[in-house]
C-alpha cells in the first residue's frame, strides 16, 4: 500500500486539533488531560490497517512520546483466553512512573433529540447503528474492566504494573454534528467545542444547489476542509451520493459557497 505523507500529515494536524468530548471526568470516566505541547509533525508507524482507529491510535502513540514525562510500555495488547481474543488494552504507559492504562476513542456523533431523554442519549452515530451512551457503556462495562481479569496478570507483572497504583483513563475525542437550521443545543456535560458542522439529509439538500461539493474518503474526515480539492457541482455529487446513500451509508461531505466559504457536514440517509 502506498501512503500519501502529505495526507497523513495532515490527519495527524486534524486529529491533534480534535477536542476531547469532556473535561475532567464523566460518569466515572477519566479523560487524560497532558499540558499543551508544540507538535504538528507524525513520525510514527502507520499500519496498513483500513480503519481510522488504528490511524488515530498510531497518532496517539506519536502524541504521547513527545513528551518526557511518558514512557510507553505496551500498546494494542491483545488478551486471549484459550486462544480466544476476548478484548484489548489500547496502551500501558507511566506518566511520572505512574502506571496509567489508557483506552482511545475517535468517534462521530449526530444530535437527535428524538433519542432518548438526556445530553448523552440524544448523540447517535451518522448510521444511527451506535450510540454515545452504548460507547461509553461499553468503556465501563467491558474495556476498562479488561485490565482486572486474570487473563492479564502475567501482562502486569511483565511490565512491573502494580494492579491497586493502575489508573485508568481514556482519550476521546468526537467530532458532533447538528441538524442543518437547528435551535441552540444545551450543553452541560460534553465540549460544545466538538460541534465540528451540521448534518442534513437528501431533501434538504436543494437548498445548496450553488454550492460545490467534495466527499473526502473515511481517513481524511479527520481534516479541516481545505480548498484545494477536485469540487463537483450539484448535480454530479447528487448523482454519486445517492449510491452511497441507497446502502444506508452517511457520507461525510464538504461543500463550498460561492463566496469561497467551506464546511463540513453528513448527509444522512434516514
Amino acid at each position: 500500500m502506498e501512503f500519501n505523507f502529505k495526507e497523513i500529515q495532515q490527519q495527524y494536524q486534524g486529529f491533534l486539533s480534535t477536542n476531547v468530548l469532556w473535561k475532567n471526568e464523566l460518569i466515572g470516566l477519566q479523560q487524560l488531560e497532558l499540558p499543551p505541547i508544540n507538535t504538528t509533525i507524525f513520525n510514527g508507524t502507520i499500519t496498513k490497517t483500513p480503519r481510522l482507529g488504528k490511524r488515530v491510535e498510531s497518532f496517539v502513540s506519536c502524541y504521547l512520546k513527545q513528551y518526557e514525562s511518558i514512557e510507553i510500555l505496551k500498546e494494542n495488547i491483545q488478551i486471549q483466553k484459550d486462544k480466544i481474543t476476548i478484548g484489548e488494552l489500547d496502551c500501558l504507559f507511566l506518566e511520572d512512573d505512574k502506571p496509567i492504562h489508557l483506552e482511545i476513542i475517535y468517534k462521530f456523533y449526530l444530535f437527535d433529540n428524538t433519542v432518548g431523554n438526556t445530553e448523552i442519549e440524544h448523540w447517535i452515530g451518522p448510521n444511527r447503528k451506535d450510540s454515545l451512551q452504548q460507547k461509553l457503556e461499553k468503556l465501563a462495562t467491558k474495556q476498562l474492566p479488561l485490565l482486572y481479569k486474570k487473563e492479564c496478570e502475567q501482562l502486569l507483572k511483565q511490565i512491573h504494573f502494580n494492579i491497586d497504583e493502575i489508573q485508568q483513563k481514556v482519550l476521546f475525542k468526537s467530532q458532533l454534528f447538528v441538524p442543518l437550521n437547528t435551535t441552540k443545543i444545551n450543553f452541560k456535560h460534553l465540549n460544545s467545542n466538538c460541534v465540528s458542522g451540521f448534518y442534513t439529509n437528501k431533501k434538504e439538500l436543494q437548498v445548496f444547489k450553488e454550492c460545490k461539493f467534495y466527499i473526502p474518503s473515511k481517513m481524511n474526515w479527520l481534516l479541516e476542509p481545505t480548498l484545494n480539492v477536485d469540487w463537483q457541482n450539484y448535480t454530479t455529487f447528487k448523482k454519486q451520493v445517492s449510491e452511497i446513500l441507497e446502502q444506508k451509508t452517511s457520507p461525510l461531505c464538504w461543500f463550498k459557497k460561492q463566496n469561497g466559504e467551506i464546511f463540513k457536514f453528513f448527509l444522512v440517509w434516514w
